[in-house]
């Protein structure tokens, strides 16, 4: 198996929170197609970048997504995927994925929203990227709803979630007039609609909700539509009934194969697979 076909299967198997990784990557990628080399800075187009001038947004009402997805430089990309990965652990700890989804998108938008009218009334324009609102929004629910689960940190040792998230939200608040006046508001406001989130949550009320039903909405409209009902069925009464049950027994073993190896990568992670393993994933799941 080589690494692509690696990549494939760890894409598959690693739940929603890898997948945004991914994306995130692949869209990093795309984004050096609009490098201005002259200037040694990426030049995003408006219909990518949410832009704060209402002349534009108006018209590309899909920035307010897309947007949560491109950043602006390696280094910004590294620190929100580490970031995304060590808050998304802690989340789908206590929630679900539809959830994680839910709430990555409904954030970004919500901060997108706060960023273009912070910067209509202070009389700004600037466009933004980057998935650090959605991430604080990520961070932020998850210290709401459990803010005394301890954290071990490297060269520090156990501390409270919740501290961890504080430190965050001080810093941002510290840097708020230095400068990136408009990445600190929709951090400010991602952080504000975790918070936000969960309490609804707690309440009874799963704004998730809106983000699946859009999806499910859009596999169903482009699912094959059933086969008839009365379409015409031909038995073949001289096939001895030996090899179907043999068909049967072959399958079950299979798919015992792949749940013993998914226990597996529940209980010690997909590296501990042996190269055979991974192999045989990958070909059952073609």
């Amino acid at each position: 198996m080589n690494i692509l076909d690696d990549l494939k299967l760890q894409y598959k198997l690693g739940g929603i929170a890898l997948r945004v990784i991914y994306w995130n990557i692949a869209c990093f990628l795309i984004s050096f197609f609009f490098y201005d080399f002259s200037v040694g800075q990426f030049d995003f187009p408006n219909w990518l970048a949410l832009s704060s001038d209402p002349q534009v947004f108006i018209y590309k009402p899909w920035t307010f997504l897309t947007y949560a997805f491109f950043h602006d430089g390696f280094l910004h990309l590294l620190f929100n995927m580490l970031v995304l990965n060590f808050a998304s652990n802690l989340f789908l700890t206590f929630f679900t994925q539809k959830q994680y989804l839910g709430l990555y998108v409904l954030s970004a938008i919500f901060a997108g929203f706060a960023f273009v009218l912070s910067f209509y009334f202070l009389n700004y324009s600037a466009p933004i990227v980057g998935a650090s609102a959605a991430i604080m929004a990520i961070l932020v629910a998850t210290a709401t709803y459990q803010p005394l689960m301890n954290v071990r940190l490297l060269l520090v040792g156990n501390v409270k979630l919740w501290h961890i998230t504080a430190v965050i939200l001080v810093l941002d608040l510290m840097q708020f007039r230095l400068g990136n006046m408009g990445g600190h508001i929709s951090h400010l406001a991602g952080a504000v609609f975790g918070f936000i989130f969960i309490k609804l949550l707690q309440n009874g009320t799963d704004l998730s909700i809106i983000v699946s039903r859009i999806l499910d909405f859009f596999v169903n409209l482009f699912k094959k539509s059933p086969s008839t009902p009365f379409k015409k069925v031909h038995k073949n009464y001289n096939k001895p009934t030996e090899k179907t049950t043999s068909r049967i027994v072959t399958k079950d073993k299979t798919q015992q194969q792949i749940d013993e190896i998914l226990d597996k990568i529940s209980q010690s992670g997909y590296d501990c697979l042996t190269k055979e393993e991974k192999e045989f994933l990958f070909k059952a799941g073609k």
